[in-house]
């Protein structure tokens, strides 16, 4: 490969972000402006201190000490204004990157501590949706989670959410939260509903815990994407089944390292993934949280793992074709979008793999 691309480049890229978390999305500045608006103590009073009390962008060490900056996204996010605040400047941030499609996912049953209804939380950020894409020309879908460490009941009930709002910009639904020792099985009741109901589902697995949470995910719960991924490389018959089913595996490359899930950039599995045809897409996890964005992460695999613009750009139309949206929709977009593409020249660039 010759000499590497700025990331001035990737930011102009057309893109997606399939796997985004909008309690972990937050600008630093509104969770202080929110704090104080409802008069809540914060580990931290200023940008600076308060990055440091959340551990944006650090190396963790475990997906549960990463989850604990949730605490504070979480303790501003129990009222309708915050609520749709964090969600239409979600949609701005991305859409200043060139995003022009994003699934945005959360669990609604996190933001009723002071009394919201769950259909007022997802119809406050579906409204917040629609006016950042009417505005600012991106798409943005709705992912509802269950939680696998409260209770199969509870998610349940954020099943029925999706069941209700199918159609109405909710597009799938997901199961999040500690993966280690809460089986994706114990939650299959609600899975199911989701199924029968023909609704697109996504399952975190295979970041905490090995290949056997990956297995569960898509034999048992039926998953249609894999949030993460990482242990798959551990199984590889599983592996194949994912290349040969087209199952996208919704990376997260610096989150993972972030977690633990991986040691460092470079030892990643994406590249042996993308090289032996998987949907790779390439994701966010938490814009906060994790300090990042898709054009960070595009240039990253870029920078430290020798992906190509050719690979960057195949990428991306895995984004496209992985998207929760009707077939005809997901053709013209990837039309549009391959054509847009193929104004960046990548003559002089050597692929890594392939995967389409």
């Amino acid at each position: 490969m010759d000499a590497l691309l700025p990331l001035s480049l990737f930011q102009r890229l057309p893109k997606t972000d399939l796997h985004v978390h909008l309690d972990g999305s937050l600008r630093v500045q509104t969770v202080l402006d929110l704090a104080r608006e409802q008069n809540i103590a914060l580990p931290a009073a200023d940008v600076e201190g308060l990055r440091r009390a959340m551990h944006v962008g650090e190396h963790t060490g475990s997906l549960v000490k990463y989850l604990e900056a949730f605490d504070v996204t979480l303790a501003v996010l129990q009222n309708a204004d915050a609520l749709y605040r964090a969600a239409y400047e979600l949609a701005a941030d991305a859409a200043a990157e060139n995003v022009r499609y994003m699934e945005v996912r959360y669990s609604p049953m996190l933001h009723t501590r002071r009394g919201l209804r769950l259909t007022q939380i997802v119809e406050t950020v579906l409204k917040a949706m629609h006016d950042a894409g009417s505005a600012l020309g991106i798409e943005v879908r709705l992912i509802l989670c269950g939680i696998r460490n409260i209770s199969p009941e509870s998610s349940m009930e954020m099943a029925e959410l999706v069941v209700a709002y199918k159609n109405r910009g909710v597009v799938g639904f997901d199961l999040a939260g500690a993966e280690y020792d809460y089986p994706p099985k114990d939650h299959q009741e609600a899975f199911a509903l989701v199924r029968r109901n023909n609704i697109n589902v996504t399952i975190h697995a295979g970041e905490a815990y090995g290949p056997a949470s990956i297995a569960q995910a898509l034999h048992v719960c039926g998953a249609h994407r894999i949030g993460h991924g990482c242990n798959l490389r551990e199984d590889g018959d599983l592996l194949h089944y994912v290349v040969d089913h087209r199952i996208a595996l919704e990376c997260c490359p610096s989150s993972n390292v972030q977690t633990g899930a991986v040691r460092s950039l470079e030892s990643h599995p994406i590249k042996l993934y993308y090289n032996l045809g998987s949907r790779i897409t390439v994701n966010t996890d938490n814009r906060l949280i994790t300090d990042t964005s898709v054009s960070k992460e595009l240039y990253l695999l870029h920078t430290r793992l020798g992906f190509s613009l050719k690979d960057i750009k195949q990428i991306i139309l895995n984004g496209f074709k992985s998207a929760f949206l009707p077939y005809h929709e997901k053709r013209r977009y990837l039309e549009k979008i391959s054509e847009e593409l193929a104004s960046f020249d990548d003559a002089s660039d050597t692929a890594v793999g392939g995967g389409a």
